[in-house]
């Protein structure tokens, strides 16, 4: 019997496939999370990614990054840019959304998401997308769960929700449907 290699987290090349993506944002967002997964980890590294609580495995590949890329970022800066990138990929491979547009300050998330085929200029049937990322522990990871479904609901949008949490140093991705009828 043949262990089947876990899917690849499609980190690369973000700005190809996401509009609210272009190709220096991407490339920072990325940068940013080579430098998290830097202080942890030697590429590839397996993530468990826990999509509603339904578990899988991705696997995550970067070349690392040098001193001077290191020296850009300050701790967290990196953690909320390279959790960005981070869970748009997760959130592409799982569900096949796509981020679309940055979302403004008070919103109570960070992206709009949309499927591919969905019109650029129709937010109405998007998904709001939220996200936070750390270096702690587990019980960290899922504490900011809990934080970040708080904080869509307060937001000042009726539209559907995701929260993502990135847990660097456990190799952990939370994706969670917020229902706001809780």
């Amino acid at each position: 019997m043949t262990d089947s290699i876990p899917p690849l987290l499609p980190l690369h090349n973000l700005s190809k496939r996401h509009h609210a993506l272009p190709a220096p944002v991407a490339e920072y967002l990325f940068q940013a999370a080579r430098v998290c997964f830097d202080r942890h980890h030697v590429s590839p590294k397996e993530f468990t990614l826990e999509d509603d609580k339904v578990e899988s495995i991705a696997r995550v590949e970067w070349e690392r990054t040098d001193d001077r890329e290191k020296g850009a970022w300050d701790n967290d800066d990196a953690t909320e840019a390279g959790a960005c990138a981070v869970a748009i990929a997760a959130i592409e491979l799982t569900r096949s959304l796509f981020a679309i547009r940055r979302m403004s300050k008070g919103s109570g998330a960070d992206y709009y998401l949309a499927l591919r085929s969905q019109d650029l200029e129709d937010l109405e049937n998007c998904f709001r997308l939220e996200v936070s990322g750390t270096h702690s522990d587990k019980s960290e990871v899922t504490k900011r769960l809990r934080i970040k479904i708080e904080q869509t609901r307060r937001g000042d949008s009726n539209l559907p929700a995701l929260a993502a949490i990135v847990g660097f140093k456990v190799q952990l991705i939370l994706l969670h449907t917020v229902d706001e009828s809780l």
